[in-house]
């Protein structure tokens, strides 16, 4: 492969036309923070690294530092399209109407620079919106405005970037806030946006609707009025129904005891025809309350004489015109009082789309089967608004109510969002089904979807319901392998067979009972046994060739590869020993004994773990070999996240996640994108990062002696390999350097640069970025197993004084601990649902343990307490349930 010329300038300049370098760099985080050397040792101490330690402030972005343009918040619900929230609150993209377009906007950038076997043509998938964010993609028409009679005087103002002197954006998932500010008014404006999400209920957080929620404060001295205008241009059949005769445009308004809307429809000539498309359906504006005016034919552009106009119900055009459908809500404010107005949009467009070509997609989506049409669907909204909105801000509050750094909590949660994309779907049967990024690699890949930690803890009924039916149902064959791509790609991939079986066992812990493990366990095991059978030659290490997440076959045995299976196998060995299925227990426990004996021996070069190659076929096909491989202790990463304990030797792991901080990891990736060529742009000259592959020992052809496409991954920076890496590093006590890899990702999605809440790989809102859960997982030191009624917090800073949320398999809530005056204190605060517990583990930072107790409210709990080096255990004499504001209190 001939090295790619190095442009100079290109170092020098941001990948963002027309910014300056000096403004570049300003805003980076880690290099503001003195974060401008790439090892740990060289600044521990400084202000800088401690920096990354404190709890900080939310970050908000501003409209006065040129911040707002790029972000694209998504606010729809899971699984229902996407609807983003731009940083100046308006919505746009509306990627609803079932394209399943590859990328959020289908684009090549000429970059000068080669991809892959692809040349200077940077596509969607290549990383064209890393290069060239997105920004102002608005295919229909929307906004609000706000009239203000004052002293006297009418201003009217739209909610909208060049309205406002200052406008600042609070980035915090799943609900955003957005403060309006002008100095001349005496008058605050906040807008929360989000849609219902709340963790463990599926159900409620795939609603197709997105709410703006208007709070307004008088700061005057004298009363002030005003009215709050939304608009909604009428999209239905609007791209497949363009010609004056193929039928009329309606918006209708209805008044109910619960809200004010105007629905918008579209009346075909052809029904038939115009039904069968994605963007036939129904969408609906609505004012959540009675006190509103609908307006079902909105005139723009508005004035304060004009703000609206409504003498009818209904308003129709031909297809080939624009119709627009307003709400008006306005009220008297007092001074020193606040009121708020609280909007919602909806929309129902059933048919999933051609390109997702699986017989339940012809079901059509998930929210069919509690919704008719956009009204319907405005009904539910209104009448559960207070449930909706208040479990949504509830949720918001218990997980950045954190002792832990907001830019933490911020980096490692927001990559969920992608399942409020076109990234993720839902079918009406209940089967989940995704890309790997919005509209590329269909089928969820298992080698890339066993990297997400989140949505396992977040909404574990989706993983539940996707093992059973799609890893253990469509794709299981008999002799245990799993199609890695369900229908579209009839072979496993070994990477994926054995973060299925993890998953498994993770689905069975994130369980109330044992029901999913009973249900499914022959599947299981069968699985597990396949890849027990990809070991040859008998030493506990894959040697199998099959496809994995590099997208190739790999020959020989490889390290990342062999401990993922080695994981695996031992979860096996975990769930079959529950399952009281000795015999199978054993055999797994063999394997692994043997395997990860001889994977620490034999594929450990005395730095890092390697690739040994197969003892035929040599380096003739491409592979890792002797580099340092950015996931060659997956398998030990996987272990820690759901509470397998060691399966590589302590001492040899953390010499490799040091090989990789020393090797791989990189304050300016640009020297070494000098160096190689086919890499795809995902971390640009200037931004850190962790890359995926390199050459210590500076061998001549390193992954192979025939060049390959694929070797232009090894170049690259992979967000959810590098924060699988972070989980490990965190894991492993090696919080500095976690903490440094993931603000490094979060720096280059600041969003001076891009859009922060679309982390790119191949396509836009990659799944494998969801790993980044995982790292809060092990900053917490969380350990859950809901059939055994088991938890463990291990926190690996601010032991004494430590605050953080928790998921278990029915309830949520927030955890935190404490010493005064020489005493712990444990709680576990329950603030939704519920939660059975019987043991509890914790660590004791005092030396001996002289005695404790238990409380529920004024109720004491027997227990035992049991002291194994520097942990508790805490047994409870009998189960108890938690329930919703209960919280349960251990004192040591």
């Amino acid at each position: 492969m001939a090295p790619v010329t190095y442009k100079k300038k290109y170092l020098y300049m941001s990948p963002i036309k027309d910014i300056k370098r000096r403004d570049f760099i300003k805003v980076s985080g880690m290099l503001t923070a003195g974060l401008v050397v790439a090892r740990v040792p060289a600044i521990a101490g400084t202000k800088g690294l401690s920096a990354l330690y404190q709890r900080g402030a939310v970050t908000t972005y501003f409209k006065s530092k040129n911040e707002l343009q790029y972000i694209g918040m998504p606010v729809g619900g899971i699984n229902c399209g996407t609807v983003y929230l731009g940083g100046d609150g308006r919505l746009w993209l509306w990627d609803i109407f079932n394209s399943n377009q590859e990328g959020i906007e289908p684009k090549v950038v000429d970059w000068g620079y080669k991809v892959q076997d692809k040349g200077t043509k940077v596509t969607s998938r290549d990383g064209a919106c890393y290069i060239q964010p997105s920004k102002d993609i608005r295919p229909l028409e929307q906004g609000f405005a706000i009239r203000i009679n004052y002293q006297g005087t009418t201003i009217v103002k739209r909610f909208h970037y060049d309205d406002w002197d200052e406008i600042k954006f609070e980035a915090t998932y799943p609900a955003a806030i957005i403060h309006y500010i002008d100095a001349k008014l005496p008058l605050t404006i906040k807008l929360t946006a989000f849609a219902p999400f709340i963790p463990l209920d599926e159900d409620n957080s795939n609603i197709p609707v997105t709410i703006q929620s208007f709070e307004l404060k008088n700061t005057g001295t004298t009363p002030m009025e005003i009215e709050i205008i939304g608009w909604l241009e009428n999209a239905v059949n609007k791209f497949s129904m363009t010609k004056a005769d193929d039928g009329k445009r309606i918006n209708k308004v209805f008044n109910t005891k619960t809200h004010v809307s105007v629905n918008a429809s579209f009346a075909a000539t052809d029904l038939a025809k115009a039904n069968n498309t994605g963007d036939a359906g129904s969408m609906c504006l609505s004012f959540i309350g009675t006190d509103a005016v609908g307006i079902p034919s909105f005139q723009l552009p508005f004035s304060a004489d004009n703000f609206h106009v409504s003498k009818t119900d209904e308003a129709s055009v031909n297809a080939d015109e624009k119709l627009i459908g307003g709400i008006g809500s306005s009220a008297k404010i007092s001074p020193g009082k606040t009121i708020k107005k609280d909007f919602a949009i909806s929309w129902h467009f059933p048919n999933v789309g051609e390109r997702i070509n699986v017989p339940d997609a012809r079901t059509g989506h998930y929210y069919l089967n509690k919704f008719k049409d956009a009204p319907a669907v405005a009904d539910y909204v209104a009448a559960h608004f207070s449930f909706l909105s208040g479990q949504t801000i509830l949720w918001k509050n218990t997980w950045y109510d954190s002792s832990l750094p907001h830019w933490f909590m911020e980096r490692t949660f927001s990559n969920i969002s992608a399942l409020a994309t076109t990234t993720s779907h839902r079918f009406k049967t209940g089967r989940s089904w995704a890309w790997e990024g919005v509209g590329a690699c269909e089928g969820n890949c298992t080698h890339v979807w066993q990297y997400a930690q989140a949505i396992g803890r977040i909404f574990p009924a989706i993983e539940r319901d996707n093992r059973q039916r799609v890893d253990l149902g469509i794709s299981l064959q008999p002799d245990g392998g799993i199609w890695f791509r369900g229908e579209y790609d009839k072979r496993p991939a070994i990477d994926g067979q054995a973060g299925r079986v993890l998953g498994c066992l993770r689905e069975h812990q994130m369980s109330a009972d044992n029901t999913f493990l009973k249900t499914n366990w022959p599947q299981i095991k069968r699985a597990t046994q396949f890849i027990i059978d990809q070991d040859k030659n008998g030493d506990g290490m894959t040697d199998t060739p099959m496809e994995n997440t590099l997208d190739a076959v790999w020959d020989g045995e490889i390290a990342w590869i062999v401990g993922l299976c080695i994981a695996a196998v031992k979860a096996g060995g975990v769930m079959a020993h529950e399952m009281n299925d000795n015999s199978f227990a054993d055999r797994c426990n063999e394997y692994v004994a043997k395997g990860s004996k001889n994977m620490d021996a034999v594929l450990f070069n005395g730095e890092y773990y390697i690739h040994r190659p197969d003892a035929v076929k040599g380096r003739s096909g491409i592979g890792s070999y002797n580099t340092c491989h950015i996931d060659q202790v997956l398998g030990q990463s996987w272990a820690w996240q759901v509470g397998l304990g060691r399966i590589n030797n302590k001492d040899k792991t953390i010499s490799a996640l040091k090989a990789l901080w020393k090797h791989n990891f990189m304050q300016d990736v640009g020297p070494f994108e000098k160096q190689h060529s086919g890499w795809r742009p995902y971390a640009l000259p200037g931004e850190s990062g962790m890359v995926m592959n390199t050459n210590p020992l500076k061998e001549a052809n390193p992954y192979g002696e025939s060049a390959t496409w694929q070797m232009g991954y090894f170049y690259e920076c992979m967000t959810g390999f590098e924060h699988q890496v972070a989980s490990h590093l965190m894991a492993e006590g090696m919080t500095d350097e976690a903490l440094i890899l993931t603000k490094a990702v979060h720096d280059r999605y600041h969003a001076f640069k891009r859009n922060p809440f679309n982390e790119i790989e191949c396509s836009d809102h990659y799944g494998r970025a969801m790993a980044s859960y995982g790292t809060f997982i092990t900053a917490c030191g969380f350990e859950y197993h809901g059939p055994k009624g088991f938890i463990r917090f291990a926190p690996k800073w601010d032991k004494k004084n430590f605050k953080a949320p928790f998921t278990t398999a029915k309830g949520w809530g927030t955890y935190r601990q404490k010493e005064t005056a020489g005493v712990q204190e444990h709680v576990l605060e329950l603030k939704y649902g519920s939660l059975q517990l019987q043991t509890i583990s914790l660590e004791k930072w005092n030396v001996k343990q002289q005695k404790g107790k238990v409380m529920i409210g004024a109720q004491s709990i027997a227990a035992n307490f049991e002291q194994q080096g520097n942990n508790v255990l805490v047994t409870l004499s009998k189960p108890v349930h938690l329930q919703t504001n209960q919280s349960l209190r251990i004192f040591i």
